[in-house]
């Protein structure tokens, strides 16, 4: 699937590993947990990379920390302002706070009740705007030109997909062996910062990208050559949404990925139960999108030793009770 690109475009490993040094000691350095139930299921070794136990619970505490650490002390004194469905809100709230910089986030009007509530418990101001994530960037870029807060893209932009190839340097590091990298696709940052640090790495491992089957933004982004926009979305993975993939995440993906597959909701939701009653891990939906591949065979796994990025933790509690009914109803 890859096709050729100028590697200007892209961005370098020495950006990633400078990354890694700028937010050492203020992100958690992830653990990589073994799943030997899933490893028995789908034949191969898979461990998790749990960047649900994240600040502020989700990976998007890299990009952003990493973005922010960068800004002048007149930028910091400005402000800054994000437009997120919710991880990322929480994210700059959070590396806002550490620098003591005011943080405005605009957020969905249909934004879960924990994300919304957790930018405001770090320090931001929300904002709701619409639904979609045009609906958001363009009140976050209105609010902007009337306040002068400086933006912080939620994925398209160097700074934060360099933060998020942090987890990739994990990865590698705790696991040298691994030879296949599952990551779920938003808007593409972690997918393409993933992918930056370990084609670099390993040129050879397998690099695969994991959208809901309802907001295939980088699979119809690659399909049409260009990234387009999704007419409708239909997925209970909010943080999966987009209407749109970044240009310069897409440059990432189509020279760097092996695929993108798509996973269905119900598949997400089983991974979610597997997640939580096998592991004991609280993952939300679009963080269990790498297990919903191998469970539904979406990825085979057999004989591979796999990394399945968990993205974010913040579940609507409101969730729990479908997530454990699917975990207690027969096995299809």
């Amino acid at each position: 699937m890859r096709t050729k690109r100028n590697s200007q475009d892209l961005v370098p490993l020495g950006d990633i590993r400078a990354a890694a040094e700028r937010i050492r000691g203020t992100v958690v350095r992830t653990p990589l947990i073994p799943d030997l139930d899933l490893s028995e299921t789908v034949g191969g070794e898979i461990r998790l990379k749990c960047e649900s136990l994240q600040k502020a619970g989700a990976f998007k505490a890299r990009g952003a920390c990493n973005f922010l650490a960068q800004l002048s002390p007149d930028e910091l004194e400005r402000g800054v302002i994000t437009y997120s469905s919710g991880n990322h809100a929480q994210a700059v709230a959070f590396a806002a706070g550490l620098a003591g910089a005011r943080a405005v986030v605009v957020m969905p009007t249909t934004a879960p009740k924990v994300k919304s509530d957790g930018a405001r418990r770090l320090g931001a101001r929300v904002e709701f705007a619409g639904t979609t994530s045009e609906h958001r960037r363009a009140r976050a870029e209105e609010i902007a030109a009337a306040e002068g807060q400086v933006m912080v893209p939620p994925f398209d932009h160097r700074w934060i997909i360099a933060g998020a190839g942090t987890v990739a340097l994990e990865v590698t590091e705790d696991w040298p062996e691994v030879d296949t990298l599952l990551v779920p696709i938003g808007g593409g940052g972690q997918v393409a910062g993933c992918a930056a640090a370990l084609r670099r790495l390993k040129p050879q491992s397998t690099i695969i990208g994991v959208e809901p089957a309802g907001a295939p933004t980088m699979r119809q982004a690659l399909d049409a050559g260009t990234p387009t926009t999704l007419e409708r979305i239909d997925t209970i993975a909010d943080g999966l949404a987009p209407t749109r993939a970044g240009d310069l995440t897409f440059a990432h993906a189509a020279a760097l990925l092996d695929d993108v597959v798509l996973v269905e909701d119900d598949d997400i939701r089983r991974a979610a139960a597997h997640l939580i009653t096998r592991r004991k891990l609280v993952v939300e939906y679009s963080g269990a999108a790498t297990v919903a591949a191998l469970l539904s065979g979406r990825v085979p796994a057999a004989g591979r030793k796999v990394c399945a990025v968990l993205s974010g933790g913040n579940l609507d509690t409101s969730q729990l009770g479908e997530i454990l009914d699917t975990a207690s109803a027969p096995a299809r």
